[in-house]
Order: C-alpha cells, then sequence, then structure tokens
C-alpha cells in the first residue's frame, strides 16, 4: 500500500516537473491535467497521502462518469436543429444530461462524505472549482479575444447588406 502510494506521488511529482519545462509543441494531455488537478485538489485541501489515496480513485470514477456526459452535451451543442420536434428533443436531451450529471455528483458527494470529513470534502469541491476557473482563465489568456464593438459593427453592416 505505501509503495502504491509512494509511486503514486512520484507520478504526479513527474508530471508537474515536466508541466514546467518548456515545450515546442503544447498538446492537451488528459493525463497532464488530471495530474494537476489531482496536485492542486491535494494542496488545496491539505490531503495527508493517506486520503489522497482512499480519494482520487472514487474522485476518477465519477469523472469518467461525467466525462461521458460532456461528450453527450458537446455533441448536442454543436447540432443545429432544423424543426420544432428536433428543438424540443434537443432541449429534453440537454434537460436529462443536466439531471444525470446532478445525480451523479450527489452520489459521488456522499461516497466521499464515507471517505473523508466533510470539511475536506467541501474543500475539495470548493478546489476543483478554483482549479477549472484558473484553467479557464489560462485559456482565455492563451485565446484571440474577441473584440465585441467591432463584431456588433460587423454584424450591423451584414444586417444593412440584407436589407438592400
Amino acid at each position: 500500500m505505501k509503495k502504491g502510494l509512494m509511486l503514486f506521488f512520484l507520478f504526479i511529482a513527474a508530471l508537474t516537473i515536466s508541466a514546467h519545462e518548456p515545450q515546442e509543441e503544447q498538446k492537451f494531455s488528459p493525463e497532464k491535467f488530471d495530474a494537476e488537478l489531482h496536485l492542486f485538489i491535494i494542496n488545496e485541501a491539505k490531503l495527508s497521502p493517506q486520503e489522497a489515496a482512499k480519494f482520487f480513485p472514487v474522485y476518477r470514477e465519477m469523472q469518467n462518469k461525467q466525462r461521458g456526459l460532456y461528450d453527450c452535451q458537446r455533441k448536442l451543442v454543436t447540432m443545429t436543429p432544423n424543426d420544432e420536434s428536433s428543438c424540443m428533443k434537443a432541449i429534453k436531451e440537454r434537460d436529462d444530461i443536466d439531471l444525470e450529471m446532478k445525480r451523479i455528483q450527489k452520489t459521488y458527494h456522499e461516497r466521499f462524505l464515507d471517505l473523508l470529513p466533510a470539511s475536506k470534502v467541501y474543500a475539495v469541491l470548493k478546489a476543483e472549482d478554483k482549479f477549472y476557473r484558473h484553467v479557464f482563465r489560462r485559456f482565455n489568456r492563451n485565446k484571440p479575444q474577441f473584440n465585441w464593438p467591432q463584431m456588433q459593427q460587423q454584424q450591423r453592416r451584414g444586417q444593412q447588406g440584407n436589407q438592400k
């Protein structure tokens, strides 16, 4: 058990160190992302190695179930229904996915409470939210920003062009 725990933390440390090395090509790595998330949660929620070893297998299980639903949501967002019945079906599917997502969260939060004190579970949830906010900000810094006034002008020109 201790050997497995030590390997787990060495793996996370190696991924973290490699994440800080300059790389010519920045590609998204799900393993690296998960390692960063787990390390962030461990630090923010102050999880002991024993708590982390109990918690993360259950947490990964929840993430895997949620990822399947995120994939379904992504497909729905890219769809463009072209009639009322297709729109109705898409809305109901999105609602069903949202409800299933909440059901999974509730189930796993209860399982987390069996593994950790409530204060640690609460700290984990806050850490997870904080991590995703950081990632979103980091992503937006590297992404070209929208120029809303310019986009509005282009829209107006397009609408004026359609009226002529």
